[in-house]
């Protein structure tokens, strides 16, 4: 079949134009590659609420875990290898000690302000007013809560347990 279209006044263009059934270039099959994973199936099932749900619950869990981490371990009392008590920074360092009877016990002092040991009962003697780089000692020879503070300072407080 052949038409003929004007290009110019004068001219005339031939094109032929094939036969869509007979003349087609033939069907070529293309081969899609598909990419599967293990977690395809799953997130058809979700859609973005529920997996920004899911995400805010895993987050809370975690920072409520973690919470619960660091309250446990301040309030756990430390065991110390030597049995000194740092005072620094209206503190006593370790708080809480532990240890076996028959220990001496050295308070040294490292704050910037004069600090002085004292036992809550009288369980032992009061100590001078000791400065920067000073320290006490006592042996704790019986079993039991032995509570102290400062006695300048009184919301500086410690406590020995000897077991």
């Amino acid at each position: 079949m052949k038409t003929i279209l004007p290009s110019a006044p004068n001219e005339s263009k031939t094109i032929e134009r094939h036969n869509i059934m007979f003349s087609s270039p033939p069907y070529r099959r293309v081969r899609h590659t598909k990419c599967v994973s293990v977690i395809s199936p799953f997130l058809s099932h979700l859609n973005t609420g529920t997996l920004a749900l899911v995400m805010f619950v895993a987050l809370a869990l975690l920072i409520t875990t973690r919470g619960k981490e660091s309250k446990t371990r301040r309030s756990t009392p430390i065991k110390v290898p030597k049995p000194e008590i740092i005072i620094d920074n209206l503190s006593f360092s370790p708080d809480t000690l532990r240890l076996p009877p028959v220990l001496k016990v050295t308070w040294i002092a490292r704050d910037y302000v004069p600090q002085a040991v004292a036992s809550a009962d009288n369980q032992f003697k009061k100590s001078a007013v000791l400065k920067t780089g000073q320290s006490i000692s006592h042996t704790f020879a019986t079993k039991g809560i032995y509570s102290y503070s400062c006695s300048i300072h009184s919301h500086t407080t410690g406590e020995i347990i000897i077991k």
